[in-house]
């Protein structure tokens, strides 16, 4: 009798403690909510608008003044954001507001036609007291329609974990919400693996792709380490370097029959691309190996390595993205994040490799006391198909953010 009396005040103890934590979760998730109100949307001279046809959504970037006759072709500007690690729970609070603060200064003073995250938008976890990712989600989603910015995503290791309350396909839900305004994402063809492989092109006012961003899930950990205790990364499948690749021969075809319709007489080349996913590719590591080594067979564009050795952190599962892409010869460049304090931009045979600054104040330790690594990608698609490629750190005076700026080390 006694045992069972110890029993039951134990059960009632847990539970008065679950429940008031999940009020307590609830009331935090609608003070987060009026705290992200308080953004502002970003103020645009001409904002672009995206359209989709069967290929999926596209900008259309020249302008066409019938007065003058005149075609004016302009750049197409992308900010890659990355590891923004909102926690969402009653002991993040601080540290995703900073977030917040932070994404919001330098939107609104890039203007960007297109910001894209890739991943790790959710840090969920026992220490930020929720286990609830939706909560995370939910924010960013309402924090970026308030900011008015268009936006897609590539899910990271940590958006879904498999002690999370909602698992990749609920997440891929969230996002997939119609009456999201500014929300370009898609979860991609049903057969192929993963829940965010999907394409945004850029084009011209001839109906040319001039870019095609290309957006893949390099998932989240293999069935040997479902909890990722051991960083063992699952990797892009099979199917998905298929779909790649389709999605490449099919933008290309699309190009050259509309090269025939308007009668050119020049073989339409390979349509350029651009690839965003969150767990870098094994070559990403060889690349850095080879830049630490002095090597000439990578070119060194900016940033630098502050991960310690082995200083990139991809699956070690074999597979054959990159060979394709360079059978193919679309792709210019490839964005990553997972890494937080990789910020280097390297170019292996012929392919740059750009880790994007994280945001993350949460996820490392102590890693709100440091501000070298954190920021945005600025990526600038010119009419001609070429790009460049600019890291810009939060703590310059042009990022004024709406509340105070923190104090950090930007000596690391």
């Amino acid at each position: 009798m006694k045992a069972l009396k110890v029993l039951l005040t134990v059960f009632i103890v847990l539970a008065l403690l679950f429940g008031g934590l999940t009020v307590a979760n609830h009331l935090n998730k609608q003070a987060m909510f009026d705290y992200v109100d308080t953004f502002s949307k970003v103020e645009y001279e001409n904002q672009l608008t995206p359209a989709s046809d069967e290929l999926g959504a596209y900008f259309t970037t020249s302008k066409v003044d019938l007065g003058n006759f005149q075609i004016t072709h302009e750049d197409f500007k992308i900010m890659h954001l990355t590891d923004v690690h909102i926690g969402g729970g009653l002991l993040s609070a601080s540290e995703d507001k900073k977030a917040f603060n932070a994404i919001a200064a330098m939107v609104h003073a890039e203007k960007p036609d297109l910001v894209v995250i890739t991943g790790d938008i959710s840090f969920a976890v026992p220490w930020s007291l929720t286990l609830n990712n939706q909560h995370a989600h939910s924010m960013f989603i309402r924090f970026m329609e308030n900011l008015g910015v268009y936006y897609t995503v590539a899910f990271g290791n940590h958006d879904s974990e498999k002690y999370n309350f909602h698992n990749r396909q609920a997440v891929a839900d969230i996002y997939s919400d119609e009456s999201l305004k500014y929300c370009l994402f898609d979860r991609g063809p049903a057969d192929v693996y993963g829940e965010c492989n999907h394409t945004i092109t850029v084009r011209n006012t001839y109906g040319f792709i001039i870019q095609s961003l290309v957006m893949i899930d390099t998932n989240a950990y293999t069935d040997e380490d479902p909890l990722g205790l051991g960083w063992v990364y699952d990797n892009i499948h099979e199917d998905q370097i298929a779909w790649y690749r389709s999605t490449v021969e099919k933008q290309t075809a699309y190009n050259r029959q509309l090269g025939e319709k308007l009668g050119s007489t020049e073989e339409v080349p390979v349509v350029k691309s651009l690839v965003f996913m969150h767990i870098p590719i094994m070559e990403v590591r060889d690349a850095a190996h080879l830049y630490l080594e002095e090597s000439d067979e990578v070119i060194y564009h900016g940033g630098k390595i502050g991960e310690s050795a082995p200083y990139v952190y991809p699956s070690e599962m074999p597979e054959q993205m990159f060979e394709t892409m360079l059978e193919l010869g679309s792709t210019q460049a490839m964005f990553f994040g997972h890494d937080h304090l990789n910020n280097i931009v390297l170019e292996y045979k012929g392919v740059k490799f750009s880790y994007g600054y994280s945001i993350d104040y949460f996820a490392y330790a102590g890693i709100d006391k440091v501000g070298s690594q954190r920021g945005c990608t600025v990526i600038t698609c010119k009419p001609d198909t070429t790009i460049e490629i600019t890291h810009e750190n939060y703590y310059q005076d042009k990022y004024q953010p709406l509340y105070e700026k923190e104090t950090v080390d930007l000596t690391n």
